[in-house]
């Protein structure tokens, strides 16, 4: 009997620890959670694959849920693209025998996380043929592209779903005869940020600041601050170390040691949204704030924190590993230095070909003209100036247009030719800009030749007008 009853109290303590094992592994996140995963997700939200509820927003939460959290990450994005594809136009009516044949009302009928066999680039788990579902009879409509191959619609220069504004035939046609290189070749310039009269001025030394006794010895951290837009700005140490957007630490001391990016959008809220919308920042989104490892100490601490470099699916220089990717990851602490930020950054931490070929490369000599004041302020490409492209957006104090860095990466990342509008039209022509996209070993190279790759969306549009006017004149001339 004592025996029995021994068994029976192994079973019950291993059953109880199993269960603190896996309740701690559900809440915690790691690899106990990671277990449960049914496949590998996709690299646009392998990052946030530990907080489950950004996407299941209910242990039990169906399609519609679903949907609803697509949207509330996405849905920003979509509208700002003008989306190709709405749901509202497949909930017209007139389109109902296209809605039998994709449910295209809904993210998850192409993009299905967990299934790592079908997915395909941009997290697609349809077949590349889908388009002709709806457009089969393109062919009739288009003597261009008989023949083609309908898995080929989705490649670099022809047709993204959700975005066509770059091969819209009205774009293709006014800019059909751009140049290779425009003159000027010149990026949009960020305006500086100047305080409104009288708010604030410049501060000419750190004790003049209402930073702790503690903080104000640091001739270094000083000088790195009086130099900085900050400090002529009038914006002094509380600016950052205490502002208006109270955290538990500054309640209970009154500074925040470590400022985290929420300092940071209190003034700069455009990149601080498009910072946790994009890769860098996403985590920060999904709630993944935890920086010191869980109490059962089951799972480390990059499990449950920001985006690490070790994270990455890219190839990531060994050395920032284990950075904690942050505002200040980017744009050093005090200094701010928005020119460090735009290269140096960047190949701190990413070490993929077309990352370290930027060195030496036309884009790269451009900026280093650019910096020794042989060259127009705006000529030099960086990696930030394409991967973080400077946009025009409304001020809602102002009412102007204000350029400012789009940190958000995913505005100008797959399918490449999200990049065209943007980015690459503010130097080079758009038949250019669309072959040199297309062409696999030119981005490998980070762009350092012509492309060899040749898209025929402009050649096609040309001939079409050019045969319709042709019919235009033989209706005239039979009057």
């Amino acid at each position: 009997m004592s025996r029995t009853l021994t068994l029976w109290t192994v079973w019950l303590l291993a059953t109880a620890a199993g269960a603190v094992i896996l309740a701690a592994g559900m809440v915690y996140g790691g690899s106990v959670r990671s277990n449960f995963a049914p496949g590998r997700m996709t690299s646009g939200h392998h990052q946030i694959e530990l907080a489950c509820t950004a996407c299941h927003t209910s242990p039990f939460s169906g399609r519609e849920a679903m949907q609803k959290a697509c949207i509330g990450c996405h849905g920003a994005d979509l509208a700002t693209a003008k989306d190709s594809h709405p749901a509202k136009k497949f909930n017209d009516p007139r389109n109902a025998d296209r809605l039998a044949k994709l449910k295209a009302t809904e993210c998850v009928t192409c993009h299905t996380e967990h299934r790592p066999e079908i997915t395909r680039a941009t997290g697609l788990t349809l077949p590349a043929d889908y388009c002709a579902l709806c457009h089969q009879d393109i062919g009739r409509e288009r003597p261009s592209h008989v023949g083609l191959d309908s898995a080929t619609c989705l490649n670099s220069g022809c047709h993204n779903y959700h975005d066509n504004r770059a091969l819209y035939e009205d774009f293709l046609e006014k800019h059909a005869r751009e140049p290779d290189l425009k003159s000027p070749a010149v990026m949009k310039l960020r305006a500086t940020s100047v305080p409104p009269t009288g708010t604030a001025k410049p501060i000419t030394s750190i004790a003049a600041a209402d930073a702790p006794p503690s903080h104000r010895g640091d001739a270094h951290v000083g000088a790195d601050w009086l130099a900085s837009a900050h400090a002529k700005g009038g914006v002094n140490c509380a600016g950052c170390h205490a502002p208006k957007a109270k955290t538990p630490e500054a309640i209970a001391t009154g500074w925040i040691a470590k400022p985290d990016h929420q300092a940071c959008t209190s003034c700069h809220e455009q990149e601080g949204r498009g910072f946790v919308q994009g890769r860098h920042g996403m985590r920060l989104a999904a709630g993944m704030k935890v920086s010191t490892p869980d109490p059962t100490g089951l799972v480390k601490a990059s499990k449950l924190g920001p985006m690490q470099p070790s994270l990455a699916r890219l190839p990531m220089a060994r050395e920032a590993h284990a950075a904690n990717l942050t505002c200040t990851s980017c744009h050093q602490a005090h200094a701010f230095a928005t020119r460090d930020g735009e290269v140096k950054a960047c190949l701190g931490c990413h070490a993929d070909e077309h990352s370290k070929r930027y060195i030496g490369s036309p884009h790269h000599k451009a900026w280093l003209a650019e910096v020794a004041g042989k060259a127009p302020a705006g000529s030099g490409v960086t990696c930030a100036g394409c991967h973080m492209p400077r946009i025009a957006r409304e001020d809602p104090d102002t009412g102007e247009d204000r350029v400012f860095a789009d940190h958000n990466q995913n505005n100008t990342l797959r399918p490449a030719s999200k990049m065209i509008r943007p980015v690459c039209m503010s130097c080079h022509g758009l038949g250019f800009a669309i072959d040199a996209l297309a062409d696999r070993r030119l981005v490998e190279s980070n762009f350092a030749g012509r492309p060899s790759a040749r898209v025929e969306s402009i050649t096609w549009v040309m001939r079409r007008l050019k045969e319709g006017e042709g019919k235009s004149n033989a209706k005239d001339t039979s009057k």
